[in-house]
């Protein structure tokens, strides 16, 4: 990674990023050549990505015939624009946000226990709450679904939080954020603000 002061080195913290978004992009190699992005509904479960999908498809193809794949995943959280400081230059707007990205093997998972075992997981991951009918190996749905796994070769997260602004700059951004209050500003200013000490 270039911009090693985004880096998350922690993997409790990857996992967390991994746990908590609920669309993920997937990247194939197609049969002419082109990288094929497809977002899916995942679940991050003992260690690999879960999706599931029909039996035939573009994706199918292409894990077929090469299953080397990359997985990403991103939340955002606020956007700093022009309206902060109408004195900063255009190209100072800014993102912030976190992220992840797995190189892997796509595996078709043919074992019924865990392929029950990811679909629960998968289920129970969008729900929220155990309330919802476990599957099971005799549960028809599970026939007629194809659930592939991503085997991880290399993960890594990183989180853009103007880790290279001065702390007292990023003081003041946290304060304007808290203030703002949008969508994903709260979470936003608290992450500034804890690394505002440098």
């Amino acid at each position: 990674m270039r911009r090693k002061q985004c880096e998350i080195r922690k993997k409790e913290e990857i996992e967390k990023i991994l746990k908590r978004a609920r669309i993920g992009r997937l990247a194939t190699l197609g049969g002419d050549g082109f990288p094929y992005i497809t977002p899916l509904n995942y679940v991050w479960h003992n260690g690999s990505v879960y999706f599931h999908c029909s039996h035939q498809g573009e994706k199918i193809d292409n894990i077929r015939r090469n299953p080397r794949v990359c997985f990403e995943v991103d939340i955002p959280l606020s956007y700093l624009g022009r309206e902060y400081d109408r004195n900063r230059p255009a190209c100072a707007v800014h993102q912030f946000y976190h992220s992840v990205i797995i190189r892997g093997t796509a595996e078709f998972v043919e074992d019924i226990d865990e392929k029950t075992a990811a679909l629960n997981a998968l289920v129970g991951s969008h729900e929220g709450e155990e309330s919802f009918a476990e599957i099971h190996p005799t549960t028809r749905e599970v026939g007629l679904c194809t659930v592939i796994a991503v085997r991880v070769e290399r993960i890594s997260g990183k989180s853009d939080l103007a880790q290279k602004m001065a702390p007292e700059d990023k003081e003041k951004v946290a304060c304007y954020l808290a203030r703002r209050n949008q969508p994903g500003d709260a979470e936003a200013a608290r992450l500034l603000m804890e690394g505002s000490d440098g």
